[in-house]
């Protein structure tokens, strides 16, 4: 196997961890909603936290997105 090969694999595998943290935006937002509907009165503190989980795991999804890109464009 190549290098241009190795990387494309290794791109295709950083486009999983992309899928990968969709996955956990919708997992955030279903605990958010899940414990609001339970206690509607402690959603407002919560509502911090929630943002703070969708930008942890958006970043990670960016993060493998931008690992692909370098490694088709940049890597030879």
């Amino acid at each position: 196997m190549d290098a241009h090969s190795a990387a494309l694999l290794g791109a295709g595998f950083a486009g999983i961890g992309a899928g990968v943290a969709a996955l956990g935006v919708g997992n955030v937002f279903g605990s958010f909603l899940e414990g609001a509907l339970r206690n509607p009165g402690a959603a407002d503190g919560q509502q911090g936290r929630l943002f703070i989980g969708f930008a942890a795991a958006e970043l990670l999804g960016l993060l493998a997105f931008v690992v692909a890109m370098i490694l088709i464009f940049v890597a030879k």
